[in-house]
């Protein structure tokens, strides 16, 4: 296991929006801060755990490595699963019943132009 860089292969990940508006500032630190907190030794590859040393706790790790260093409380995996994977998962499950849905009964979306939609929603007025 241990730690890999990649740039493809994310396809089937959820992204967990974890910044709030107007500190997106942080966003362009933490790639130094990964690679300082990668390279510490409890994340050699001979460390992982499945159960209790995996990529989870090194996310978990991380986040309150940041909350540490801005002087914030920092979360267990109970919290942090609650107020930040349960809702990104609940969205992900719904899109995915959408999608399947739409798949199934053959339907599909397309992109419509504003002049387009404005004479539509004229058109529903009207009648």
């Amino acid at each position: 296991m241990g730690i890999h860089r990649v740039e493809f292969g994310w396809e089937q990940c959820i992204s967990i929006p974890l910044v709030q508006p107007g500190m997106y500032g942080l966003l362009q630190q933490w790639d130094k801060y990964l690679e300082e907190f990668s390279a510490g030794e409890a994340w050699l590859p001979h460390r992982y755990d499945e159960h209790h040393h995996n990529c989870y706790t090194y996310a978990l790790a991380f986040i309150n490595c940041l909350l540490a260093a801005q002087g914030k409380q920092q979360m267990d995996k109970n919290e942090f699963t609650e107020r930040f994977v349960i809702p990104q998962t609940r969205k992900a499950s719904k899109y995915i019943t959408l999608y399947q849905a739409i798949a199934e009964n053959c339907f599909y979306t397309v992109d419509i132009s504003d002049q387009e939609k404005n004479a539509w929603e004229e058109d529903k007025l009207l009648n």
